[in-house]
């Protein structure tokens, strides 16, 4: 991909924070982002390659936890994880030029943005906090709309795009408040090249019967294996029954085969999601 022009489906609009991890994982190529108002729209986009090369999805988050949803589009769709990169979550609230916060009745934004910022609001028990599809769109749309008494929460560069004053910055409750994303591509290739690929994603299910999950992780403690995240969920149609997601860092001394052939006889409906460089924080 080396000074090629990226294109990258995102949830999301323009000055969304997945266009701004967009751009840092390509930092110094050309982004153009192929906006989508679903995450089931974007793996469909970058599924169909019509319109993308690249699709970009947030999966866990510092505060909000992990993306249940966005775990099972990964896992029935055919694409696969080929990189990550972690940004930096800063929550502006911004309004129309010449606004002040006492001039506003309500403010707009995604969900997980409204609840990372709901305690800032309690100082200001008049403002209505009304759900969105996207933080960028919320925005847009309050320049387009010209709505002096609708303030959004978003990044800065949303701020910048839309021509809108924040007047409030980093409302956010946590400060160490991360996002992590994951980069979606039809072939497993990394898209940029001598990049050691050292992470593996992968989804299992087990027997239900004690120890069985205690096998797979002795197995990663076997081959020194740095589990970095493991999440679970019902497998739909099996009661109390669950599907694993793991990620680790495997250890160069030993060939990941080698612990993936060990662990598959293990499980069932195994899966190896990704295998990419560990992803580089952003501030």
């Amino acid at each position: 991909m080396q000074g090629q022009n990226v294109k990258i489906a995102i949830q999301g609009y323009s000055g969304a924070f997945h266009e701004v991890a967009a751009r840092l994982f390509f930092n110094g190529k050309e982004v153009a982002v192929v906006a989508n108002d679903t995450f089931t729209e974007l793996v469909q986009n970058v599924e169909s390659g019509t319109d993308s090369d690249f699709g970009l999805m947030a999966i866990e988050n510092t505060i909000a936890g992990s993306l249940m949803d966005n775990y099972r589009l990964l896992k029935e769709s055919k694409l696969h994880v080929i990189g990550e990169v972690y940004l930096r979550i800063e929550q502006n609230l911004m309004v129309l030029p010449g606004q002040t916060i006492d001039d506003l009745d309500e403010v707009h934004s995604h969900p997980v943005a409204i609840t990372q910022c709901r305690p800032f609001f309690k100082n200001y028990p008049n403002i209505q906090l009304v759900e969105a599809i996207d933080t960028a769109l919320s925005a847009k749309e309050v320049r387009e709309n010209s709505t002096k008494k609708i303030g959004a929460i978003a990044s800065s560069a949303a701020a910048e795009l839309y021509d809108l004053d924040i007047i409030a910055k980093g409302i956010e409750t946590n400060k160490k408040n991360f996002t992590r994303f994951l980069l979606l591509g039809r072939e497993r290739e990394h898209p940029i090249k001598n990049k050691v690929c050292n992470k593996l994603s992968l989804c299992f299910s087990v027997e239900h019967e004690a120890g069985s999950l205690h096998k797979i992780l002795a197995v990663l403690a076997a081959y020194n294996a740095n589990l970095t995240k493991i999440q679970s969920t019902p497998i739909i149609g099996k009661e109390w029954e669950y599907m694993f997601f793991v990620d680790f860092i495997a250890d160069p001394r030993y060939d990941y085969w080698q612990v993936l052939n060990a662990l598959k006889p293990l499980t069932s409906n195994f899966r190896l999601l990704g295998l990419y460089p560990k992803g580089e924080h952003h501030t």
